[in-house]
């Protein structure tokens, strides 16, 4: 167990290399996990779906002989859905995690509302809660409906500022079939507890009060450790999470990075040897790999930090050797498609061995997602030259 002390000075070191091989063991990207997918969402406490694709994708990579019909058929059946939890932004959890992650960042998004108050002048928010529940539980709406229902009510706010502020205050889900694999719809919304029914995280009361904040710390660390009370603060947005660690530290093993900083980690999670072979896999935009911790260097080189962006715009990766190496995209075709090209461009030099090894992993994941029973696809490395390339 944890010493009692907090000198980061008195701790056991855990190196770059060591950090990394540990994130991706617990993030499933060492060796595939035979797991199902609903069990795979809970145990990564849900993916980036900021695009509707990138979950089936972040399971390709890191699920064994993944369908994606599996994840889509969870969606139909509303054991999963898409909806705003950590860092203000959509995510795929399943109907319990929905219930209860949502209280939980809840006061991170209801901040949003302060950037559109002057949108808001005159509107009572309490009101406008209960007139959006009104509405989207009567029957899901699309969001531009929702928006002009509110600027009926209050024809002299912002229209953008209304949708906004019931996004902020209501747990709305994008309902199907918006983020079935193969379909497409446009954003629909109704409540969690519409969708999903209370019952799903237990009862009325589980659904409202959310997960324990030490609940939270100890799945974090399970999907993401070892990690500093920043790297989880960073991965939820929420501020204030130090003394929810103090209290758990009697529970947990501390360490401390190559810069100092204090990790926290759970006893029994894989901490595997920094020399254990990590194949390449492939990442689709917003993975929360890359997005989770403060200091990203366990995956990120720092030269290539900002090489994955342009503008707000994420770019899909690889990983060579667990870390960051490359960017890919895939042209004269999308996922699900039984043909395309795929285009790979490294940030550094590839030996001829990791090169096909990479291109082999490209086509794996591209063939796993494809309905076809032989997908072709074509592999090419291009030079990079910076993210306008892509």
């Amino acid at each position: 167990m944890a010493s009692k002390t907090t000198d980061p000075r008195s701790l056991p070191v855990l190196s770059t290399r060591a950090l990394n091989r540990a994130t991706l063991a617990r993030q499933l990207l060492l060796r595939r996990a035979a797991m199902s997918a609903k069990d795979a969402v809970t145990h990564l406490v849900g993916l980036q779906a900021q695009n509707v694709k990138p979950p089936y994708v972040q399971l390709a990579a890191r699920l064994d002989a993944f369908d994606p019909a599996e994840l889509s058929g969870l969606m139909a059946s509303r054991e999963v859905g898409r909806m705003v939890t950590l860092r203000s932004t959509i995510h795929t959890h399943t109907a319990e995690d929905c219930l209860a992650l949502r209280p939980f960042v809840q006061p991170l998004i209801e901040r949003e509302l302060r950037v559109f108050r002057d949108g808001l002048v005159g509107v009572d928010l309490d009101r406008l809660a209960a007139l959006s529940r009104e509405l989207v539980e009567e029957q899901p709406l699309p969001l531009k409906e929702l928006k002009a229902s509110l600027v009926e009510r209050w024809p002299g706010a912002d229209p953008l500022a209304l949708s906004i502020a019931a996004r902020c205050l209501l747990p709305l889900v994008q309902v199907t079939p918006r983020g079935l694999w193969g379909r497409s719809g446009q954003v629909t919304l109704t409540t969690a507890q519409k969708w999903f029914g209370a019952q799903a995280a237990g009862g009325p009361g589980a659904a409202t009060a959310g997960i324990a904040p030490e609940t939270a710390v100890l799945r974090y660390l399970a999907a993401f450790g070892p990690a500093s009370v920043k790297d989880m603060q960073t991965w939820c947005r929420l501020t204030r999470l130090g003394p929810v660690f103090e209290r758990l530290r009697d529970q947990l093993l501390a360490f401390r990075d190559e810069s100092g900083a204090e990790l926290f980690d759970l006893p029994d999670a894989p901490r595997p040897d920094a020399d254990t072979p990590a194949p390449p896999r492939f990442l689709p935009e917003y993975d929360n790999l890359l997005l989770s911790h403060a200091d990203r260097t366990r995956v990120v080189p720092a030269d290539y930090r900002k090489l994955t962006w342009n503008g707000n715009q994420g770019y899909r990766t690889f990983l060579v050797d667990g870390f960051l190496a490359g960017i890919w995209r895939l042209e004269d075709g999308t996922e699900g498609d039984a043909h395309g090209t795929l285009t790979l461009q490294a940030f550094g030099t590839l030996t001829r061995a990791q090169r096909d090894a990479v291109a082999e992993e490209g086509v794996r994941m591209l063939g796993s997602l494809s309905s076809a029973t032989s997908p072709s696809y074509t592999v090419r490395f291009a030079d990079f030259s910076g993210p306008a390339a892509t």
